[in-house]
């Protein structure tokens, strides 16, 4: 298993995840930093949406969790601007917490039940995953985005198939990618069904830090030079063009040219 430093909840799994922590008879959580986010169930149709967002509210004081209201934004951009820091590990009730991915955090989204265990200080246990290198060299051209890299990769592996790898992004190309574009990756890596992806932190790590006034939390952070992948795939950021997702799956890939006709 693996030390958790970092946890975060949403209002969606985070009232389960809060009754579980509390059945464990732990009065406060044991990470270094955990974040009860409400950002997901807005509606306010009946009274459970807002029963819960009061639990929360509440468990939260009770147990030293930080206490994000509704409005305040959502829970993995969040996290990635205001906690998240490169070689923490943090473990998510929500899929998109491979976001924090791009600033080399280790985020990881599993079930409430692993989160609720990790707040009272177990490890988080998991089978050793494999390792998917990708090599980015050139840099993106006018025109083209970060998600058309994403678009290219999950047109390559699909969303299936992918359990139990994790997405490792290095070469010369990762340095022209700042990290609001390394989150749009990280983030769709949920797509590709993997456990989690990193990017190294380096220069742009430190730039986006600073504009958080968060530099203090900078550190480099980077594979060694003769880091062995189970498998490399290298893509030329130079050579993608604008892509689009077409029905019905994130890996229904096509070039914007070819939908054009």
């Amino acid at each position: 298993g693996i030390r958790i430093d970092q946890t975060l909840t949403q209002d969606a799994t985070g009232t389960t995840a809060f009754l579980l922590f509390e059945s464990m008879g732990a009065a406060k959580v044991k990470t270094q930093l955990s974040v009860s986010y409400i950002d997901h169930n807005m509606s306010q149709f009946g009274p459970r949406n807002h029963n819960d967002h009061l639990y929360l509210q509440t468990i939260a004081a009770k147990s030293g969790v930080y206490h994000s209201r509704a409005g305040n934004g959502i829970c993995h951009q969040v996290h990635l601007e205001r906690f998240a820091r490169p070689g923490v590990t943090l473990l998510g009730s929500d899929s998109h917490t491979p976001t924090c991915g791009a600033i080399a955090a280790l985020a990881i989204g599993a079930g409430g039940l692993d989160v609720a265990a990790a707040m009272a200080a177990s490890p988080f246990y998991l089978t050793c995953p494999k390792v998917l290198g990708v090599k980015l060299t050139g840099e993106l051209n006018d025109w083209v985005a970060a998600k058309d890299l994403i678009l290219k990769l999950l047109g390559q592996l699909s969303t299936k198939g992918n359990v139990g790898w994790v997405v490792e992004y290095f070469g010369h190309g990762v340095s022209t990618l700042s990290v609001p574009q390394r989150a749009t990756i990280t983030n769709m890596g949920a797509e590709l069904g993997v456990t989690t992806s990193i990017f190294p932190s380096d220069e742009q790590t430190r730039k986006f830090l600073a504009a958080q006034k968060r530099e203090k939390d900078y550190q480099p952070l980077a594979a060694d030079p003769d880091a062995e992948y189970d498998r490399i795939i290298e893509i030329n950021l130079t050579e993608l063009e604008p892509m689009a997702a077409c029905p019905s799956s994130p890996d229904n890939v096509k070039t914007v040219a070819e939908i054009a006709g």
